[in-house]
């Protein structure tokens, strides 16, 4: 059996698909390299058949009709027969530590195992600013089994984004969340949503993921968000209805959980705002009230909260959302 699996959705991903295969390679026969190729109308195919030929016993190929990151993600969960499972998009790389990481795997299945392992990534952005590692290491305990118990204060930064996430493979299999088809930012619902099961998790200080910013069309660019609002009202909309948060029984985890929402709900906002289309007022009235729909105590909470800064109409609302967009990209250049 692989100690991880690791699945790589490629969507015409041939210019740089094989330098993030390479960057796997260095793990040896510890890992399983599952290709999906969604629907690529490029080269990508063959790249990813070269690849199984070239090491059978490692890299799998998964060609399928597209469907979106979100499919090819649960296409790579169907295939993985690992210890563990990651998620690494075909743009980006791991870094050197890799064979360290999967050491590290293989202690803490000595120590017990852990439903989450945990690592920073870091922005490499294509025109050399702003480059900068998401750490946790304030929040979290290092290198031990810990549980939501003994986590500390995440900062306004900090987001277990799929990057820093490696879950057991077991028990996604078992949550059964499946990702929407054609849906962008459905990561955040992987992430969201499998979190509720995680109670064992284990925190290494490693820059593993590195995560390339500024590519042109890539769909955090501030230009498609602004475009694509309703896909991130969609996301969005998914982990508020996952689960009610009065059912987290841990303090420590629904603070957590709390916190990762109150931000997909900002990004929501500031980007349906800045679209500034009538039909993105409709768009996010129609998120207010699915979420008062499913629970109508925390939509107050978030909609009434300061995040009524952001639903200010007309101009001065706008100029508003503006400025805490700057602010933020301030605080994490994240696109």
């Amino acid at each position: 059996m692989k100690l991880l699996s690791v699945a790589i959705p490629c969507y015409n991903s041939q210019d740089y698909v094989e330098k993030c295969v390479r960057s796997l390679l260095t793990g040896g026969d510890r890992v399983e390299i599952i290709i999906v190729n969604d629907g690529s109308t490029d080269n990508t195919p063959g790249i990813a058949d070269d690849f199984a030929a070239e090491y059978p016993s490692i890299v799998k190929v998964v060609h399928q009709e597209n469907g979106g990151h979100g499919a090819a993600i649960n296409a790579g969960i169907a295939a993985a027969t690992g210890t563990f499972f990651k998620a690494v998009d075909s743009d980006d790389v791991v870094s050197e530590d890799f064979p360290k990481f999967l050491d590290i795997l293989e202690e803490v299945e000595r120590l017990g195992g852990a439903d989450a392992v945990i690592t920073n990534y870091y922005y490499v952005h294509e025109d050399g600013k702003g480059d900068r590692s998401i750490d946790f290491s304030n929040a979290l305990p290092q290198n031990c089994i810990f549980t939501w118990n003994e986590t500390k204060h995440f900062r306004i930064s900090q987001i277990l984004m799929t990057h820093a996430m490696t879950f057991r493979t077991e028990q996604l299999k078992a949550n059964g969340i499946k990702l929407p088809k054609k849906t962008f930012y459905e990561d955040n619902y992987y992430v969201y949503g499998n979190l509720k099961s995680v109670e064992r998790m284990y925190y290494v200080k490693m820059d593993l993921y590195l995560y390339t910013i500024g590519r042109a069309g890539q769909s955090v660019q501030e230009d498609v968000m602004i475009r694509r609002y309703k896909h991130q009202v969609k996301a969005t909309e998914l982990c508020f209805r996952a689960f009610k948060l009065d059912d987290v029984e841990s303090r420590k985890k629904l603070k957590y959980l709390k916190h990762e929402l109150f931000i997909m709900i900002a990004i929501s906002l500031i980007f349906a705002r800045l679209n500034g289309s009538p039909e993105s007022y409709e768009v996010l009235e129609k998120m207010w009230a699915s979420f008062r729909e499913f629970d109508p105590k925390w939509e107050h909470r978030y909609h009434k909260g300061i995040l009524v800064l952001l639903t200010i109409p007309g101009k001065p609302g706008r100029t508003l959302v503006k400025m805490f967009y700057s602010i933020a990209h301030k605080i994490v250049r994240f696109n």
